[in-house]
């Protein structure tokens, strides 16, 4: 073995827009390494082997396990692939017409261009009724022509897409065989594979984006598997999917559209895991990168899961996703005086290249690290990454005196905060929004900052939203690759059953259910993952009759023996919990409907020990200090000690103001704030005692 390491180790790996970071964990000696890199932008495999190669031969790594944001961002930068869209006579323009929703809720202008162009959008003549009935059958050859016809008008991807296909997918499926016999590569499927569940735009939608996705998702891991081939690799190559759990490769080509939000999703699944340990079972996790601050809520340890989310406008995707709210508040956004003199920060970003103009890599107009970094908040001598040596601060001030001072009247230490205020402000406007608009109190959550910038602003956070404090992760830069190892294994199906509740056939049900648990339960086991048990979680989507919009309804059931044992006061009882919670009422005499069945398979990951993440012993505070230097704080220079965090013994307890610098990150401890270690190396930052 090379390096000391044992051989079967996992790593995970988060790629972003900068940096590509990773976390190296050896089970057999419970020993971890941690590795930030510099990405490589439009090559994403140049970063990614980088930095495994940082950690010894990838051939001698067992698993490596990948949060990826190339489907989040060929979405949002619509870098698709041309799809074309086969449907039923009379459905072509679903995926325009959506839900007659606007861009713009008050004003009657915007516009929406879908994913598939409409002469990509072809018709067929075939009719499934509600109830499954087959009225007409389609006829193969006019499948084939139409494959045929838009492989030759340049599709790279084909969807399936027929009206009432949840209900019986015979035509759908024979349709699919069909134009298997024409297509010319594997990037074609249909929507009773993708989603089998009733209404016909969000279905139309997610199938016709994960096919947009497809070619793309799949070149990107073609080429990471190559790499890795090249590199002796044979070990299991998994992805992280947007509802927090792991799946296979040959899943992700299948279902990309499962890859959305697939990295800030490993860092909340880790965030979760830190916060519950450390006794704060209720937090809101920050992810604050170089262009973005994803903000997600975690109630009782638990994350929160959508079953729809909207990437963009129009963008509907209907799978389970951890709730994560985005906004243009990152290192990189760029900050200006707009035509109206308001002072303005992102959502343009800087990214990274060319980056922040400290950076010395040609940008002009600063940007929020620029600010951090004149205020003396980042060390311009030590920057995170190790991508720069060091970071030209007499540029930042140039740039920030040319586009904020000048213009605002201001000086340029004074536009420099003010840059910083309006961002802490729209991050404090993301956490309202998660928590305060859903009924949740901040003041019984703490914030879990981490990215390569969260920790910055840390104290802005709590004093600004109301929340009782924040716990810094151990090493906040390389959290979501943290998230990349412990996650679990996870596959969701979905099922349309639409039955009014009264009188159901509780025996067929039950059947669907066993059925569907088989089936969740395969892929799960054919990850090739080590778990230590599968868990079955079945859950019913339920309205009243005569409503349209449903509530989660969890069922407390399990398969023993073959049979959940489910019936109709069982699922009463459920529906009328989960009703009372969201609602706080029933509806007394009137029926319930189950319209959708949803199985979740979770192969639960061997148990991450997070005490291995500690301070090792006979670190002290007075070794770990490094000195001190003047930080801009509510309008005044302050003489602020720093200290190398990694070497803060457990127990240690720190009054601001105060800088902890460490190679992945910098966490800026306020002066009226406290800080201390807690016995997993978390830094947990509170109100100073008056």
């Amino acid at each position: 073995m090379s390096n000391g390491i044992s051989k079967g180790a996992i790593v995970g790996v988060d790629v972003g827009g900068t940096f590509t970071d990773l976390f190296h964990y050896d089970e057999a000696r419970g020993s971890f390494r941690t590795a930030k890199v510099p990405s490589n932008r439009g090559d994403e495999a140049v970063g990614f082997l980088a930095g495994l190669q940082s950690f010894g031969p990838v051939a001698e790594l067992g698993s490596i396990v990948h949060g990826t944001t190339v489907g989040t961002n060929a979405l949002l930068e619509r870098k698709g692939a041309k799809v074309g869209l086969i449907t039923t006579a009379g459905f072509r323009d679903v995926l325009e017409m959506r839900r007659r929703d606007r861009r713009h809720t008050w004003g009657l202008w915007g516009d929406f261009v879908p994913v598939v162009d409409r002469d990509m959008r072809l018709e067929v003549a075939e009719r499934t009724l509600a109830d499954g009935t087959i009225r007409t059958e389609i006829d193969p050859e006019e499948v084939r022509a139409c494959a045929r016809k838009l492989a030759d008008q340049g599709a790279e991807a084909l969807a399936i897409v027929f009206i009432n296909a949840y209900a019986n997918p015979a035509n759908e499926l024979a349709a699919l065989a069909a134009a298997r016999e024409v297509w010319p590569n594997a990037n074609l499927e249909c929507s009773s594979r993708i989603l089998p569940e009733i209404r016909e735009f969000e279905r139309t939608s997610t199938t016709a984006l994960n096919a947009y996705l497809q070619p793309v998702v799949g070149s990107y891991l073609a080429k990471l598997d190559n790499a890795l081939a090249g590199e002796g690799f044979g070990g299991r190559f998994h992805i992280v999917q947007s509802n927090g759990g792991v799946m296979s490769t040959d899943t992700a080509r299948r279902l990309p559209v499962r890859t959305a939000l697939s990295g800030p999703a490993a860092g909340v699944i880790a965030a979760a895991a830190i916060s519950k340990a450390a006794g704060f079972p209720n937090v809101i996790t920050g992810d604050l990168g170089g262009t973005s601050f994803d903000v997600s809520l975690v109630v009782e340890g638990h994350t929160m899961l959508a079953a729809q989310t909207t990437i963009d406008f129009g963008l509907v995707v209907r799978t389970p996703m951890i709730e994560i709210t985005t906004i243009g508040a990152g290192g990189g956004s760029i900050a200006g005086v707009d035509p109206g003199g308001m002072l303005q920060v992102g959502p343009e970003s800087a990214g990274s290249r060319p980056g922040p103009v400290c950076y010395g890599q040609g940008n002009t107009r600063p940007t929020l690290t620029d600010a951090n970094v004149l205020l003396g908040r980042i060390n311009a001598e030590r920057p995170i990454g190790g991508k720069l040596a060091r970071l030209d601060v007499d540029a930042a001030r140039t740039a920030i005196a040319t586009h904020v001072a000048e213009p605002l009247g201001l000086d340029v230490m004074a536009a420099a905060e003010a840059v910083v205020r309006i961002a802490n402000s729209k991050m404090a406007g993301a956490i309202r929004l998660v928590s305060i608009e859903r009924g949740h109190d901040p003041a019984k959550f703490a914030a879990v900052p981490f990215g390569g910038g969260g920790a910055l602003h840390v104290g802005a956070l709590i004093k600004e939203v109301g929340l009782k404090a924040a716990l810094v992760p151990r090493f906040p830069g390389v959290t979501s690759a943290l998230g990349c190892v412990i996650a679990d294994i996870r596959h969701d199906q979905v099922q349309t059953v639409n039955l009014p509740l009264a009188g159901i056939d509780a025996g067929s049900l039950d059947r669907r259910m066993v059925e569907e648990a088989a089936a969740a339960r395969a892929v799960v086991e054919s990850a090739g993952l080590s778990v230590e048990r599968i868990d079955l979680v079945f859950e019913l989507d339920m309205h009243y009759i005569g409503q349209t919009h449903t509530v989660a309804v969890p069922l407390p059931v399990s398969v023993e023996n073959g049979t959940t044992g489910i019936d109709e006061a069982t699922i009463r009882a459920a529906f009328e919990r989960a009703y009372q919670a969201s609602f706080s009422r029933l509806l007394p005499g009137v029926g319930a409907k189950i319209v959708n069945l949803r199985t979740a398979a979770i192969g639960r990951r061997p148990h991450f020990d997070l005490s291995t993440l500690a301070p090792a012993a006979g670190t002290t505070v007075e070794g770990a200090y490094a000195g001190s230097r003047p930080v801009w704080f509510d309008g005044a220079w302050h003489e602020t000690a720093v200290y190398n965090r990694l070497d803060l013994p457990v127990g240690t307890a720190i009054q601001g103001p105060a800088i902890l610098e460490q190679p992945d990150a910098t966490t800026v401890i306020d002066p009226d704030l406290s800080a201390r270690v807690d016995g997993y190396g978390n830094v947990i930052v509170e109100r100073s005692a008056r």
